[in-house]
């Protein structure tokens, strides 16, 4: 359902936005160096520094769903 809903609110660019700032979430949260997730991810260092700030200071979106998805991987 969720899929679905972001197909049709979203662009294609805006869908691999969001794919490419979960993966940088989910490489800071395994404690990856900003230039090994740059050159991973093609993320540029200010797009993994706001990622960063979500992460420390954000709503907690971010670790909501990385708990969950590796809770589903257990």
């Amino acid at each position: 359902d969720y899929y679905r809903f972001f197909e049709d609110v979203c662009t294609v660019v805006e869908l691999k936005s969001i794919a490419q700032r979960f993966e940088v979430a989910q490489m800071l949260s395994e404690d990856k160096i900003y230039a090994d997730i740059a050159k991973e991810t093609g993320a540029s260092t200010a797009t993994i520094s706001r990622v960063k700030k979500c992460l420390n200071y954000g709503a907690d979106g971010y670790k909501l769903v990385l708990e969950r998805l590796n809770k589903k991987d257990k």
